[in-house]
């Protein structure tokens, strides 16, 4: 069954439920004003009927004063002065059924009739309803207390359960109009509803059926109820379904041409080895050296994509960092792997981020910084100021045509061509950037090579903290040693 049709459904039987309620109260309060106004009459006519006993007055004289019992429903035509008259009769102590007046039907005497005639009290009385040669009585016996036994009143309700029903039927089709009123605009308000949870199913579906979608899923559904709250989630999450497809094909694309060129340099050597015996020691040593660089390579290049294809999933929880304090743990570690001195000069920002993610940016940027000046005689230069970092070198430069795609995956400038390296760190750079809501710069260095980095968002200054800024000969000798001084 349709979510549709469960809440139209819904809808209807909440109708039924309040329209069989509200008819059921209103039927009950109309059939007990009835019946308490002929009770009324009968009380009346009780009361008469005993006054007039006491002053001995004639019987007709009292069926005379007793008031009109038909003023209801049950009124009889012009003609119909027989049915007129109430039946009245009474009871003595002893049971005995003596009639006083009306029309010639016996009405029974039950038993609560005889205790009250024989022991009741004065004005105590009984109501109720007797069927006497197939019609329908309401019969009230009243006690007059001593020996004098009781009186009974009783009046024919055939025509007001007749009218009773009759305001039954009325109400019930009434409930039943209500009821199908009601599911016709439940109905319609319910495909107004699911409408837009329809539209989102198609959707869901067409790209559960092959994983693609048109377009990013925008301007979905509008709204600002719960359904348009879920399309406009849904919408964000498709568009980053869509995006994330799409830079993994394009992954898959530059990792599949990158890959090429190792492989086939290490199944041409791989041949070349089939003829290793025809090869002299120095062929050899070359080509096995070949091999093996190619193979470092290779391993490096795995890293590296594992790296960048994690680097926006990875569970690192965010934490306060010192972005000095990084900057020195990653020249510690470049020191390690390329000799290079490092130079530190930052101010005292912290950033709220990933403290390995923001660590592995900065050693990227001074990677490829010692990359491109390999045999400089000066430091590299990390500079730090509120949230932006700056890695300069003394490198060749990045050309004007470069600047703008450095940061592209598996990019590499003319002047790289010869050098080590996948073409991947700069993105990784771009990444953690991304990530932390900030961004990538690169161009010239004043005075020649390159100044290449990052910015983080929402950085702040510890409480006294200034720039940290050492002279050169300072900073190198701490890097040299592995132990830049924290300030």
């Amino acid at each position: 069954m349709s979510l549709r049709s469960r809440f139209a459904l819904a809808f209807a039987a909440v109708g039924a439920v309040v329209a069989a309620v509200v008819g059921a109260l209103s039927y009950q309060a109309a059939s007990d004003r009835v019946l308490a106004e002929v009770d009324r009459s009968l009380r009346s006519s009780t009361v008469a009927l005993a006054r007039a006993q006491e002053q001995e007055l004639a019987l007709d004289d009292a069926v005379s004063q007793a008031p009109d019992l038909y003023a209801g429903p049950d009124r009889p035509g012009p003609g119909d002065e027989e049915e007129r008259q109430p039946i009245l009769q009474a009871v003595s102590p002893d049971g005995t059924l003596t009639p006083l007046g009306g029309p010639p039907v016996q009405v029974p005497v039950s038993g609560i009739a005889r205790r009250l005639a024989a022991s009741g009290k004065a004005g105590q009385s009984d109501t109720a309803e007797i069927v006497v040669d197939g019609r329908t009585y309401r019969r009230l016996t009243t006690a007059l207390g001593g020996d004098r036994g009781a009186l009974q009143v009783a009046v024919p309700i055939d025509q007001t359960h007749y009218v009773l029903g009759g305001m039954a039927r009325e109400i019930a089709a009434v409930s039943g109009v209500v009821v199908l009123v009601v599911a016709g605009a439940g109905r319609l308000l319910a495909g107004r509803i699911t409408r837009r949870l329809a539209r989102l199913t198609d959707v869901v579906e067409e790209v559960s059926a092959d994983g693609r979608f048109a377009s990013d899923g925008a301007g979905l559904v509008g709204g600002r109820d719960e359904v348009g709250r879920l399309s406009a989630s849904f919408s964000r999450m498709l568009a980053r379904i869509v995006a994330a497809r799409e830079a993994q094909e394009r992954l898959v694309h530059d990792v599949a041409h990158e890959l090429r060129t190792p492989l086939t340099s290490l199944l041409t050597n791989a041949t070349v080895l089939r003829r290793a015996t025809e090869l002299s020691p120095d062929a050899r040593e070359r080509l096995l050296d070949d091999v093996e660089g190619e193979t470092r390579e290779l391993g490096h290049l795995v890293d590296e994509l594992v790296e960048l294809a994690l680097a926006r999933d990875r569970q690192e929880a965010e934490e306060s960092v010192e972005l000095a304090e990084a900057a020195r743990r990653a020249a510690r570690r470049v020191y390690r792997r390329t000799g290079r001195l490092v130079h530190v000069d930052a101010d005292g920002c912290v950033v709220r981020g990933r403290p390995q993610g923001l660590e592995r940016a900065m050693g990227n940027l001074l990677e490829n910084a010692a990359k491109f000046d390999p045999d400089g005689d000066k430091p590299i230069e990390v500079r730090i100021r509120r949230g932006r970092v700056t890695v300069s070198d003394r490198g060749p430069g990045i050309d004007a045509a470069d600047t703008a795609h450095v940061f592209d995956r598996f990019y590499r400038a003319d002047t790289a061509r010869g050098l080590p390296g996948s073409g991947l760190g700069l993105a990784i750079v771009r990444d953690v950037a991304d990530s932390h809501g900030g961004t990538v710069f690169a161009g010239a260095r004043s005075g020649g090579g390159s100044a290449i980095g990052f910015s983080v968002a929402g950085s702040r200054l510890l409480p006294g903290s200034g720039s940290d800024s050492d002279s050169d000969s300072d900073s190198d000798s701490d890097s040299a040693r592995g132990e830049p001084r924290s300030r």
